[in-house]
């Protein structure tokens, strides 16, 4: 995840679910299929390709193997996950593929560098996403092809719809607008992306479904975890939306919910390809 540079005076803006081993291996999960086949079939191969807030890497490596022999660059404001992203990349025999540190703001490239920009659960958490935007197109070359994806928080469905858990839908709007981001992102995109300049939007949408055994185990475990020990638990209690007890009740109930041989959970996204 980027990290912008605030302004003196500026809203607060801060990365709601922080880096804990509960969320990295939630992000790690992702591949270029199931959280970028919107954009595959316009990846060509040679292609140059700059993925922003690269996280632990699993995407940018399926981006990488597709376009060779073309470059791909993730980058991420951890240097601690740019670490573990370049870890992978040398394990897994990549060679086309580089991590380094960045800000979504303020990337190191010059004009017109790369021939795709990739953005995966980005902007929902950034506190100017049309500025973010406009830093992208600067850094595509002229007719160059941008790719946003993002989940829309609203649209978000739990079987067996338990009370905790509702409450830690209402509790994660109420803390990612707490940290500045949009927690429903997904639908705002093609006015974000349109307001940047850029043109021929192509808006899609796709959903992430957990409901094997498999699937509920590692979502809600993941969750349980999440409530309870990341920076999302600590930003609920600071900001005052949530305290210790309640928490607790919202990971017993992330359990009970992976437990249940009827439990199902759907997460809608926009995504949106459009030109430099």
């Amino acid at each position: 995840m980027t990290a912008p540079r605030e302004a003196s005076g500026a809203r607060r803006v801060v990365y709601t679910h922080g880096h804990h081993d509960s969320v990295l291996r939630s992000h790690a999960w992702r591949t270029a299929e199931n959280s970028a086949a919107y954009l595959l079939p316009h990846l060509e191969a040679g292609s140059r390709v700059l993925d922003v807030g690269s996280g632990p890497g699993t995407i940018t490596l399926d981006l990488a193997r597709r376009a060779r022999p073309g470059e791909v660059i993730g980058v991420d404001a951890s240097a601690e996950v740019v670490a573990q992203a370049n870890g992978l990349a040398e394990s897994e025999g990549v060679p086309n593929v580089a991590f380094q540190t960045g800000d979504a703001y303020a990337l190191e490239f010059p004009d017109d560098s790369f021939d795709v920009v990739h953005a995966h659960q980005v902007l929902q958490h950034l506190g100017r996403p049309v500025d973010a935007l406009r830093e992208w197109r600067r850094v595509l070359r002229p007719g160059g092809l941008l790719a946003v994806r993002d989940v829309d928080y609203g649209g978000v469905i739990v079987e067996p719809p338990l009370p905790a858990l509702t409450r830690w839908l209402e509790l994660y709007h109420s803390v990612a607008a707490w940290n500045g981001g949009e927690p429903d992102a997904g639908r705002k995109l093609t006015r974000w992306v349109r307001e940047a300049g850029f043109r021929d939007l192509e808006a899609s949408g796709s959903v992430w479904v957990f409901a094997t055994e498999l699937d509920r185990e590692w979502w809600g475990g993941a969750w349980a975890q999440r409530v309870t020990e990341s920076s999302f638990a600590a930003h609920a209690i600071e900001s005052g939306h949530a305290g210790p007890a309640e928490l607790a009740s919202i990971a017993e109930a992330w359990r009970s919910w992976a437990a249940d041989p009827d439990g199902w959970l759907l997460m809608p996204h926009g995504e949106v390809l459009a030109r430099a």
